[in-house]
């Protein structure tokens, strides 16, 4: 894999700064600990959305005017990566989201006054230059899952992730889409300092023969089947001079999400938004919860409490009696943990009926998995 250079938005390091968390100064520049955050990211349940069968294939063209995304809804507009209650996003973003049999396709708006982009070698570091990004991860194992970026100039990055950043996982760059299409149209002039542009729309169609790998179940998805999916625009502050661009110095990027994260991280697939997808073409449906939600929540909550004991002390936590967690954990969602050689193991049972239950586990690596 040759090598590349992450952000912090990929990261999410923000033990290297004093942030303003919860509303709240952190004392003493205390950075938070990981049960720190996931109390903010606990607090922003992610988005979902019911993607429609194509009656007619979208040409992908980068225009969003055939008739097959005409009758598509809208995602909710982006926020900002950390939420809502942070400042407005200064132009608008939403995205789009059809299937048929042999693709998932993704549409983007971008709104954009001043259209611009330098890369053009692929699998660069996109998100250097203003980009749209996609991540997926269709069982929801908060592992193996898939992350492409696009900039104006349709130049594309194409890797997967066997895991986090934080649990160690490597990026896999030299992963390639075979049958990945892609398009871009720019409402105005990329480039051209001298006018006012109206932004730039996207196209993206998935091969689901690519998408399997990571499904480990039948593709395209049936009926209700729900995947976890995010997507991100990536906007750096910049001015121009001598007819170029030019990104003004100490700013960071702006990082604008369909789904929150509550966090300076896009690697935290638990909080992606929640994909349905329907044979109906126009997508409208009856969003079904995740019966198990709750249940993952406690998941989440006892593993990001284990990460900040061990931060604390050094080692794991034997029982769930020394975790510092919100509710006694034999009252919500009954769990158990124990150790293992490579860390723990945590399970939780869910109730998805009268007759049935379900056990639920996430290990020290964020791994969740039903029996």
């Amino acid at each position: 894999m040759k090598p590349f250079f992450i952000s912090t938005h990929r990261l999410g390091f923000l033990a290297v700064f004093a942030a303003v968390f919860s509303g709240c100064v952190l004392k003493a520049q205390v950075p938070p600990t990981p049960l720190d955050e996931w109390r903010r990211m606990e607090q922003m349940p992610p988005r979902s959305y019911g993607c429609g069968r194509a009656e007619l294939a979208p040409v992908i063209d980068g225009r969003l005017d055939d008739p097959a995304w005409q009758i598509v809804p809208w995602t909710q507009d982006f926020v900002d990566i950390e939420g809502s209650d942070r400042p407005q996003p200064r132009y608008r973003t939403r995205a789009k989201m059809l299937w048929d049999a042999e693709y998932f396709y993704v549409a983007a708006e971008l709104e954009e006054p001043h259209v611009w982009g330098t890369l053009t070698n692929h699998d660069a570091v996109i998100f250097q230059d203003n980009d749209f990004e996609v991540f997926i991860d269709p069982d929801g194992d908060r592992h193996e899952y898939y992350e492409f970026e696009i900039n104006a100039l349709n130049t594309g990055w194409d890797l997967r992730l066997k895991k986090p950043y934080k649990d160690g996982g490597p990026a896999l760059n030299e992963w390639e889409i075979p049958g990945l299409k892609t398009a871009v149209h720019v409402k105005g002039t990329l480039n051209d300092p001298a006018n006012t542009d109206a932004g730039w729309t996207v196209e993206i169609a998935f091969p689901w023969k690519v998408l399997a790998e990571f499904a480990h179940r039948k593709t395209p998805p049936a009926e209700g089947d729900q995947w976890r999916v995010n997507f991100s625009r990536v906007e750096w502050h910049t001015d121009f001079a001598d007819g170029k661009y030019h990104k003004l110095p100490g700013l960071k990027e702006d990082n604008w999400v369909w789904s929150p994260q509550g966090i300076i991280d896009l690697h935290r697939p638990e909080q992606w938004g929640y994909v349905q997808f329907t044979h109906r073409p126009t997508g409208a449906i009856h969003f079904v919860p995740d019966p198990a939600g709750k249940a993952k929540q406690r998941l989440q909550e006892i593993y990001y409490a284990q990460r900040a004991y061990r931060g604390k002390n050094g080692h794991w936590a034997k029982s769930l009696g020394e975790l510092d967690l919100s509710v006694n954990p034999k009252a919500i969602n009954p769990a158990e943990m124990k150790l293992t050689p490579d860390g723990f193991e945590v399970t939780v049972e869910v109730r998805l009926s009268r007759k049935k239950t379900q056990r639920w586990h996430i290990r020290e690596d964020a791994r969740v998995w039903p029996d």
